[in-house]
């Protein structure tokens, strides 16, 4: 048992690090934001950047998000990961500080300064206390408008990422997911994984970065999102004097091509021995902007999107005992995305699993659901929404998106009511005109000769 006077010196030692861990614990225990009451303040910059404001003066943080409008589906074709190697350079030092003042500098403060790059677009953020909000935008600023792009740190990181591949090559999911993509969209941006291949990062040169950054790395394509304790006059302020010097060239030509689809069954199979087969199964899917989007979200909840009270859940795990976890997905992105089933079953069962998923899927095109299952996938989904909104870095991240794919601010107050209006017939009229059981793409990865596949 300790002493007092140890007990006495551990709690000298916690509160001698509350500073730093302020700001984490208070972030995690944000009270929930109320949809109706998100209404952000909206202006453009002289440079072009859009900036958002919400003003929550209930905890003293604040977060600033920076979403630009570049991603991997503007890589080059023969150079897939460019992008998420631009982006994972831009913390890794600017013109005048090294990427380790930058970590020790947001580290004092408790504070965090994250990159990540995804296929649409890139985020850029700092999260800060009150007190520190002008420290956080001057990192932010600094990271975004003047990234040093040394050759050294060049090559160390295309070295760690070509790394990263090697290992995920060894996920057979990972696998699986990457011919999956190659199948749907072929030909088109999305079908490379957003680190790119061994191939394609082999050929980006110190150069290809220097001239993305420039390019892409505009503030016109700026989105800059700032949630919590701040006033819109603050962040006006703030604005002019970390980003009023950046230059407004014009914006970068943008493609918008779509991809192809599937026009029958397409099957790839993948051999590896493995004790199960990793199966993913789908088609294209739709963009976040197309209108049926929300009755999609329905139907998908009821398909597979629901845990435990999905059809492919009840029938394929439950009923059949096929496997462990199954899930459907649409991923819908600024154009079409795509829609898969994805499982992991014995590899004896691989047929008997793969026609369940079909029948489900069959099913839901043929008959209308039920009440009980409408009503439980409206419920679940008009009741977790608040909690994609329960802290101000989520907040900042939604905020930007909706300005983003120009869902409209109404978005948050109309969510639950967009949501409750999708009828049966809303569910079966999706379902018919985005859901194929006959034209699919099929990738298997496991013991191919031991499954007898018959697809």
């Amino acid at each position: 048992m300790r002493t007092v006077r140890e007990r006495s010196g551990l709690l000298w030692k916690l509160c001698r690090c509350l500073p730093a861990l302020s700001l984490v614990i208070i972030a995690c225990f944000p009270p929930p934001a109320v949809a109706a009451e998100i209404v952000p303040t909206k202006f453009v910059a002289p440079n072009g950047m859009t900036v958002l404001v919400l003003e929550q003066h209930f905890l003293p943080i604040v977060e600033v998000h920076a979403l630009i409008k570049t991603g991997s589906a503007q890589d080059p074709p023969d150079k897939a990961g460019l992008a998420n190697l631009v982006a994972s350079l831009l913390d890794e030092g600017t013109t005048s500080r090294s990427s380790k003042q930058l970590a020790e500098q947001i580290d004092f403060v408790g504070g965090a300064l994250e990159v990540k790059a995804s296929e649409d677009f890139t985020t850029a953020s700092a999260r800060v206390l009150k007190k520190d909000v002008d420290l956080g935008f001057t990192l932010l600023a600094d990271i975004l408008q003047h990234p040093a792009f040394l050759k050294p740190e060049f090559e160390r990181i295309r070295s760690q990422i070509l790394g990263e591949m090697a290992s995920d090559n060894d996920d057979p999911g990972h696998v699986a997911m990457k011919a999956f993509n190659q199948l749907v969209f072929h030909g088109h941006p999305y079908r490379w994984p957003l680190n790119g291949t061994e191939e394609s990062l082999g050929k980006v040169t110190h150069a290809d970065v220097l001239n993305f950054y420039a390019r892409e790395y505009v503030p016109s394509q700026v989105i800059l999102t700032i949630v919590g304790d701040v006033t819109t006059e603050q962040v006006t302020a703030l604005v002019q004097t970390h980003f009023g010097a950046w230059k407004k060239p014009p914006p970068p030509p943008r493609n918008v091509k779509k991809s192809a689809p599937v026009e029958r069954k397409t099957v790839q199979l993948i051999e590896k021995d493995l004790t199960q087969s990793n199966v993913i199964l789908g088609h294209g899917g739709i963009s976040r902007t197309n209108q049926d989007f929300y009755a999609v979200t329905v139907m998908n909840y009821i398909l597979g999107a629901g845990g435990f009270s999905s059809r492919l859940m009840d029938s394929i795990r439950d009923k059949q005992g096929l496997v462990y976890g199954i899930m459907s997905h649409f991923d819908a992105r600024l154009m079409p995305g795509s829609f898969w089933v994805n499982f992991q079953t014995r590899t004896e069962a691989t047929n008997q699993a793969i026609q369940g998923v079909l029948a489900e899927i069959k099913n839901i095109r043929d008959a209308p659901v039920s009440d009980q299952e409408l009503s439980e996938a409206k419920s679940f989904l008009i009741g977790s929404f608040p909690l994609r909104l329960d802290s101000t870095a989520k907040l900042a991240q939604v905020l930007a998106q909706v300005e983003f794919y120009g869902l409209g601010f109404e978005y948050f107050s109309q969510y639950p009511k967009w949501i409750e209006r999708v009828t049966k017939e809303d569910v079966q009229r999706v379902a018919k005109q985005y859901l194929d059981p006959q034209r699919y793409a099929l990738v298997v990865v496991g013991n191919v000769a031991k499954a007898k596949l018959k697809h």
